[in-house]
């Protein structure tokens, strides 16, 4: 069936890059004195019974580059000895409670298993991973569990002892962790400790409270965080302040160089729509750097596009072959079996292609773009005056392509350079909201239902090319007829999407600012 099929290759794909076990780990963590005695915890939301202490000693070696750039990101690598759970471990934050944690066994002490490293790489590109820390754990865990045996949660009184290179640092606290419980527990076990004397932890990990002062963002890191600023000011009393234009196109470059850097672990490991956001993300800066061109100097990001056009194409042979996927769902097992083939294969391009110093070297750049903003003089200006006439532009630029259409000498050019530049302008509005609100939410919308319209046409182009191919390399009858069948299914949605083009045109509004 399809979802054996799809799970079957999905595994296949990311064969280099499986781990022995993903989980999502959610959980709050208590600062507790010496003298803390852990309270009762049964009556808890769901919880039954409370199993009998279990003492386990856990030693753990944490990794990192030398200048702590995981350990900023919130990210931890370790590889543990002791407990249930001996191997590497590698976690990245998900959620302020949440961390995904990624498992592989315990193989060589120094050597760092390719496959986490992997994950890793776009934020410690070629700088090599090496011991950090070191910690001691005596932990004490006891277990809540329902009424049929189910475990809830796990509660963990860990007495710690960490090393760095200098003196030995002790602690004491208290983990409580979902299992099946819900969040009500999680929020109910943590009223009962803080009344029985735990305060909540400043530092969501071990590692984070033992290292302290020495983890400081990186100069990119930072730059991001102070250009997005005034976005959690606008975002946060619906207002925005007085900013320039070149205030605003920073904010949104950070945004989207911040947006790559978090989706690449999970394009890798081939999550859920991770690759199509990160190529959108791509996309977002490339569209940024040409539709504001008048506030950006040209010499210094003309560079780029090529780069970020590359990227884009290399995610992009990934997400058309999950396109195709899903459209041809239920389709014959012949044409499924030959689409595994295909999306295996790009997946194997894209994962060889983040590793190469290319790719490393065009995050560098955008790194820079954030850290040194390559402003013209426009940038001064105030975005509340400039940034309408520059969403304008790009809407202009979308209404002349699809005028074109009528004209062209190949329609089907012209409709796909229509929809680019409506991507353009969606781009160009979903940057100034912000600033202009429900006037340039409006122009997204527009935009949008050009994009997904034209797109609708070119998605069923696409996927008559595909069976087109296929129908050439079959000689089996019935192979040939069933493609036949969905040529002539994607041929008639391709036409009345083509057909809803000028209708949807005619709603349009464009800007009004």
């Amino acid at each position: 069936m399809l979802v054996n099929w799809v799970c079957a290759a999905v595994a296949d794909v990311f064969e280099e890059l499986s781990v022995a076990e993903r989980h999502l780990e959610i959980e709050q963590k208590y600062d507790a004195a010496a003298g803390f005695v852990l309270p009762e915890l049964d009556g808890l939301p769901g919880v039954a019974s409370v199993t009998e202490p279990e003492v386990h000693e856990l030693h753990a070696g944490y990794f990192d580059t030398a200048d702590l750039r995981l350990a900023a990101h919130g990210i931890t690598l370790r590889r543990r000895r002791g407990g249930t759970d001996a191997g590497w471990h590698l976690k990245m934050p998900t959620g302020p409670d949440s961390k995904q944690e990624l498992r592989a066994p315990l193989g060589r002490p120094l050597v760092v298993p390719a496959r986490l490293a992997g994950l890793v790489a776009a934020y410690t590109r070629e700088a090599a991973l090496s011991p950090v820390a070191t910690l001691e754990t005596v932990r004490t865990v006891v277990r809540l569990l329902d009424e049929d045996g189910t475990e809830l949660a796990e509660v963990a009184d860990d007495l710690v002892t960490g090393r760095t290179d200098g003196e030995p640092v002790q602690w004491r606290e208290i983990e409580v962790e979902l299992g099946a419980g819900t969040p009500e527990l999680l929020k109910a076990a943590g009223k009962r400790l803080r009344k029985g004397g735990a305060r909540r932890a400043k530092s969501s990990s071990k590692l984070g409270r033992l290292l302290g002062d020495a983890v400081v963002p990186s100069e990119a890191a930072a730059a991001r965080a102070a250009a997005r600023s005034w976005i959690a000011e606008a975002t946060s009393n619906g207002k925005a302040p007085a900013v320039t234009t070149g205030e605003v196109v920073l904010g949104y470059l950070a945004e989207q160089v911040a947006a790559v850097l978090a989706l690449d672990p999970k394009a890798r490991l081939g999550e859920d729509d991770a690759v199509h956001r990160m190529r959108v993300a791509v996309r977002r800066l490339r569209s940024a750097l040409r539709s504001y061109r008048p506030v950006l100097d040209a010499e210094r990001t003309a560079p780029l596009g090529p780069e970020l056009r590359w990227l884009a194409g290399v995610l992009g042979e990934v997400r058309d072959r999950e396109v195709l996927r899903m459209r041809f769902a239920g389709a014959p097992t012949f044409l499924l079996d030959d689409l595994e083939r295909q999306e295996r294969a790009a997946y194997r391009r894209m994962n060889a292609t983040l590793k190469e110093d290319r790719y490393f070297a065009l995050l560098d750049k955008l790194d820079r773009l954030v850290i040194d903003p390559p402003f013209a003089r426009e940038a001064d200006r105030k975005a509340r005056k400039e940034l309408p006439g520059l969403v304008t532009r790009a809407w202009d630029r979308m209404a002349r392509d699809y005028a074109s259409i009528k004209t062209a000498d190949d329609p089907d050019i012209a409709r796909h350079e229509t929809r680019k530049s409506a991507k353009r302008a969606r781009y160009a509005a979903e940057l100034a909201v912000p600033v202009l609100g429900v006037a340039a939410r409006r122009v997204v919308k527009d935009a949008r239902r050009i994009q997904e319209v034209l797109g609708d046409y070119q998605d069923g182009v696409i996927a008559m090319e595909h069976l087109e191919a296929a129908g050439k390399r079959t000689r089996v009858p019935a192979e040939a007829f069933a493609l036949g069948v969905l040529y002539g299914k994607e041929q008639c949605q391709a036409v009345a999407a083509r057909d809803r083009l000028p209708t949807t045109w005619s709603q349009t509004l464009g800007p009004a600012f």
